[in-house]
């Protein structure tokens, strides 16, 4: 059966994507975010929308917000903290902008995101929708793709209760879908909720940081507006003949995106949002002209929009993953100090405080929940026998603890809540989980109503477990 779900929702999205021409390989790029019956409950929190800036591959929590100068050697590794702009916090002495910002910081310290699997996919899962991944992602690993009956993204949850934009998409991801083709990453799709929340895919390119493409939104070929109406008529003609398609409930969802991606299609409002070269170069060079610091500006333009939920999965280098052994990003099993002295910290710094920055000059920060997290953490002993030991400098996964950043949206800055051991291995006070942290932002939108149906018609709680951080508001 949920073979036969799955294959379902394939053709949903394939079809969609056939009406503008476009290949099934990017057919979840077609897919917008709708209404629900879901309640918005706005008195809440204070939040109109959401960043989610998500380091891809596991982000070193001991070497930059969570450093333990106490700890022995082969654990705190040569880092040195430094004073911020809030008093008692300390940050890594390679953030130095961040540091000016931690006056806007929530910084909590104990999330403990242990999984099955101490490993990427689950801790993606985990993060990304705040429920535990199931025995499946242990016993396919890597293997294990997006099921149609996940748990939904915290996104699609967001974008699900809130009225759906007149132009744009409820929630936007971008610059790519984590991880490469076949080992898409589980968690970041609305799953059960339904394909009309799936978020809206928009790329970017390493080598064209100022160029972003929404994959749906380009017409191949010869086709122009003028032919995509006229295909748009020809599809009426042809609802008569989809009989046995008419039998699944979804058919009405399709209608609805086949409407949506018709209007984003033919409007230039929807391009003209993404377009950042129309930023002042100033602007621009303030986040850092890379593809992680130009999304990052984009999310700004995109809050501007007003779209509920945008997520910025940061996007690996491959021009330093050797270096790193790793994929070019956060996953730093060998030379994890100098990979973030030279390359990952100096553009994360660059491109995070010039976003609160320029949210905060523009009076959007406090109506925008602005978050970074990873899908673990990195062991705290030095040494990934993977790639050389103690001498290759790396560090392995960690999934039992990891930092999460708030800021914006109603929180209160320059505080932080629980705290990891001496260690920084394990939450010691006051540990959550990414339900909590789910919950927590959940109630900076002023989303309380978590109850769906199910394609029976059946009752069930989107996120039971969990109860929202109300001392950081």
């Amino acid at each position: 059966m949920l073979f036969r779900r799955h294959n379902r929702r394939a053709f949903l999205a394939a079809s969609t994507a056939t009406i503008a021409g476009i290949s099934a390989s990017n057919s979840t790029h077609v897919l917008f975010a709708g209404d629900s019956n879901g309640t918005s409950h706005s008195g809440l929190g204070k939040a109109k929308s959401t960043i989610l800036f998500f380091l891809c591959g596991g982000a070193s929590h001991i070497d930059t917000w969570d450093m333990k100068p106490e700890a022995p050697a082969e654990y705190r590794g040569p880092f040195q903290p430094v004073a911020t702009s809030a008093a008692g916090i300390q940050l890594c002495e390679h953030l130095p902008l961040t540091a000016k910002q931690a006056h806007n910081l929530a910084i909590i310290r104990s999330v403990g995101g242990s999984v099955n699997t101490n490993d990427h996919h689950a801790g993606y899962y985990y993060q990304l929708t705040g429920h535990v991944p199931d025995p499946t992602f242990l016993s396919l690993g890597n293997d294990r793709t997006p099921y149609s009956d996940d748990w939904p993204f915290i996104g699609s949850v967001i974008s699900s209760r809130k009225s759906p934009h007149p132009q744009l998409p409820n929630a936007i991801t971008l610059p790519h879908k984590p991880s490469k083709l076949p080992y898409t990453r589980p968690g970041q799709f609305a799953a059960r909720l339904g394909v009309q929340h799936d978020p809206f895919y928009i790329n970017g390119s390493i080598d064209q940081p100022l160029s972003f493409q929404a994959p749906s939104l380009v017409l191949e070929g010869d086709m122009n507006a003028a032919r995509m109406q006229e295909r748009s008529a020809l599809l009426g003609t042809l609802d008569s003949s989809r009989k046995k398609f008419e039998e699944f409930a979804e058919s009405q969802q399709w209608r609805q995106h086949q409407k949506r991606g018709m209007d984003l299609l033919l409007s230039t409002q929807t391009l003209t949002a993404f377009d950042v070269k129309s930023e002042p170069e100033e602007v621009r060079e303030s986040y850092g002209q890379t593809v992680n610091g130009m999304s990052l500006l984009l999310a700004r333009r995109l809050v501007e929009a007003g779209v509920p939920f945008i997520t910025v999965f940061w996007k690996e280098n491959e021009k330093i993953a050797d270096q790193c052994k790793s994929e070019g990003g956060w996953d730093t099993h060998g030379n994890n100090f100098n990979c973030l002295k030279d390359f990952l910290l100096p553009e994360f710094d660059r491109g995070y405080s010039a976003l609160l920055e320029d949210l905060s000059q523009r009076g959007l920060l406090d109506t925008t929940l602005v978050m970074v997290t990873s899908e673990m953490g990195r062991q705290p002993k030095i040494g990934d026998p993977r790639s050389g030991g103690q001498g290759g400098a790396g560090r392995d996964h960690w999934t039992h603890s990891l930092s999460v950043l708030l800021a914006g949206g109603g929180i209160r800055g320059g505080q932080v809540f629980g705290a990891t051991d001496r260690l920084a291995a394990y939450p010691a006070i006051d540990p959550v989980t990414p339900a909590d942290v789910a919950k927590t932002v959940y109630h900076a939108m002023g989303v309380t109503d978590l109850q769906a149906q199910d394609s029976q018609g059946r009752p069930y709680h989107l996120l039971e477990e969990g109860r929202p951080l109300l001392q950081l508001f």
